[in-house]
């Protein structure tokens, strides 16, 4: 049964090397019988990126093939010897013009969706963009840009260096913590590994001379933020809200968190997102489902520029689950975000 397996997985070819499995070592050991199947996976290289993804494939694989063992697959991943410490090698983020971050207080908000309609109205206003999804536990970038089957790539330089290659998607360069793992997988990290697993992003991705990348964050305040704001330099944050009293008290937290005087990351502004719900059928009516005017009233308290409204428009959800942003087919959805992105480069010149 272990030869059977070994020429199964001989078919898993690894993206870098283009070796499979089998032949590259890389599959160290199998143990198996009729209902218990374990499989060994030991890569030469320390952090090998596709680690993960080649565990959900060998998995895959074997339940399909060993139904009966299906309940009983374990893929063990061992790691090579870490190589000898090297000088640390520059960030791929300082070949970025601008750097933003788009945060919300809470979830539910809408938050990527805002972020992957900002890029394109960006990119529709002549400036090239890029979007890194570093919501680690509940990625949606990748579906957003219909690219949930994208394997990344990785290139070295003359160095030796590893870099990753983002993914392309209407003119977007993104890169997601989604193109490693499968959709139902549950990442159960402890915030050492996330924070790791977003440095390498953040670092590692080889963009390609981008005026603005958008940092699409997690809800809320805690480890993945502060990553952030310590290991780059960002040249703003972008506040999502809805207008309903809840949403905005857990803004409150989240701009003080950039404005602290250990942070200082600038404020560019709030959007006020789900502001007012028109049925096509009456274009003249506005109908406030979750209130109204709760996130600009509290931008003018707080000193904070209000950067606009966008209403409930059912189009905008449908293009986000058929992973063609909306703002890349209707004009009318376009000239919200514009409104929007203009004010945002104003503010980032400022």
């Amino acid at each position: 049964m272990e030869e059977q397996i070994k020429k199964l997985l001989s078919a898993v070819v690894h993206p870098e090397t283009e070796q499979n499995i089998v032949e590259s070592g890389v599959l160290q050991s199998v143990t198996a019988r009729e209902d218990k199947i374990t499989v060994v996976l030991c890569f030469p290289k320390a952090r090998d990126p596709f680690a993960v993804r080649i565990k959900n494939i060998v998995e895959k694989m074997l339940g399909d093939a060993y139904p009966a063992a299906a309940e009983n697959i374990t893929v063990v991943i061992k790691e090579g010897t870490p190589r000898a410490p090297q000088p640390k090698r520059e960030s791929t983020t300082v070949k970025v013009g601008k750097i933003i971050a788009i945060a919300s207080g809470k979830g539910g908000v809408g938050k990527s969706t805002v972020t992957a309609n900002l890029a394109l109205t960006l990119r529709n206003m002549g400036y090239r963009v890029g979007v890194l999804d570093a919501d680690i536990y509940g990625p949606s970038q990748h579906k957003m840009f219909n690219l949930e089957e994208y394997i990344p790539d990785a290139v070295q330089d003359e160095e030796g260096n590893d870099y990753i290659v983002p993914a392309k998607s209407m003119d977007i360069e993104l890169m997601s913590i989604g193109f490693f793992i499968r959709p139902t997988d549950a990442l159960m990290w402890r915030g050492a590994m996330a924070t790791n697993a977003l440095k390498q992003l953040l670092h590692q991705t080889m963009w390609g001379g981008l005026d603005f990348l958008l940092i699409d964050m997690p809800p809320g305040t805690g480890d993945i933020h502060l990553t952030i704001i310590s290991e780059i330099k960002l040249d703003g944050a972008v506040i999502v809200s809805t207008p309903q009293q809840v949403a905005v008290a857990d803004v409150v937290r989240g701009t003080e968190m950039f404005r602290h005087e250990q942070v200082a990351v600038p404020v560019l502004g709030i959007v006020e997102n789900m502001a007012w719900f028109t049925p096509k059928e009456l274009p003249n009516n506005k109908y406030y489902i979750f209130g109204q005017g709760g996130a600009e009233r509290y931008a003018a308290e707080a000193g904070v520029p209000f950067l606009g409204h966008i209403p409930l428009i059912q189009s905008i959800m449908e293009g986000g689950e058929c992973g063609t942003p909306t703002v890349a087919t209707d004009s009318e959805v376009e000239k919200y975000y514009r409104e929007v992105a203009q004010k945002i480069v104003e503010n980032c010149v400022k």
